[in-house]
């Protein structure tokens, strides 16, 4: 069977998922490192409810320099 390039053209109807900036986001429990208690903690959303959040994922390898 030959392929064709028609064969992968995605459809446009179906859109990947992409967070808005006016979305909320979705409540997660999560491992991270506390600088100043120089160790890892578990956080969660919820924790910070009406405060100022910044999230930053980074999809990739993230290891200490």
């Amino acid at each position: 069977m030959e392929n064709k390039r028609e064969d992968y053209v995605l459809d446009d109807s179906v859109q990947p998922f992409c967070a808005q900036t006016t979305d909320f986001a979705p409540s997660f429990i999560a491992e991270a490192y506390d600088n100043v208690a120089k160790k890892f903690k578990e956080v969660n959303l919820e924790s910070y409810r009406g405060k100022w959040v910044i999230l930053f994922f980074y999809p990739s390898n993230f290891t200490f320099v």
